[in-house]
């Protein structure tokens, strides 16, 4: 299951040591996030102890979405311990978020 990140939490969710982070920053208005949903949740899953893969609700949680420099959803983010490796912005088949992380891994 995909993890729930928040303002508060986010640093330290996903640290530096952490590893590689997936994150999906998402709305619930956003039909493509919604409909990216599924996929997000089967990386979860694939990935599980391998990779931390989660949403971050830019409408309850800005901040972190205004560090990142989100302007458009679902945007999501690849970081390694902490620092940003790879951006893919729009609702993208599967295969290409399984290139980018295993690009990263």
């Amino acid at each position: 299951m995909a993890l729930e990140f928040k303002d508060a939490t986010f640093d330290s969710d996903v640290k530096e040591g952490n590893g590689l982070t997936l994150v999906d920053f998402w709305a619930e208005w956003c039909g493509p996030c919604i409909a990216l949903g599924p996929t997000i949740e089967a990386l979860a899953t694939d990935y599980e102890g391998k990779v931390n893969v989660g949403k971050l609700n830019v409408d309850q949680n800005p901040e972190t979405a205004q560090k990142f420099g989100i302007r458009n959803i679902p945007t999501i983010l690849l970081l390694k311990d902490g620092e940003i490796v790879e951006r893919l912005v729009g609702a993208q088949p599967k295969q290409a978020f399984l290139d980018a992380i295993n690009k990263h891994l």
